[in-house]
């Protein structure tokens, strides 16, 4: 498993505002979770994940709901 390149670590700090996505980012980026579990699980591209990630893009009000409960899952991880 390949870890996330500095682009991408340095453009998740760099993001704002803090959407749910960027605060997906920072989450998989400390837990090393492959970005494409989260595309998976999300239903999207990996590249539509790096945007929400990198704070290119926000997720939609749909997504964001779907983001949370990933949120709060990997989260539960940690615990």
């Amino acid at each position: 498993m390949r870890g996330y390149s500095q682009k991408v670590i340095i453009d998740n700090k760099k993001a704002r505002p803090i959407t749910s996505g960027v605060k997906l980012g920072k989450l998989c980026i400390k837990l090393m979770y492959p970005v494409d579990e989260v595309a998976k699980k999300l239903e999207k591209s990996r590249q539509c994940i790096y945007d929400w990630f990198c704070g290119k893009a926000a997720p939609t009000k749909n997504n964001t709901k779907k983001i949370n409960q990933l949120i709060d899952e990997l989260t539960a991880q940690l615990k």
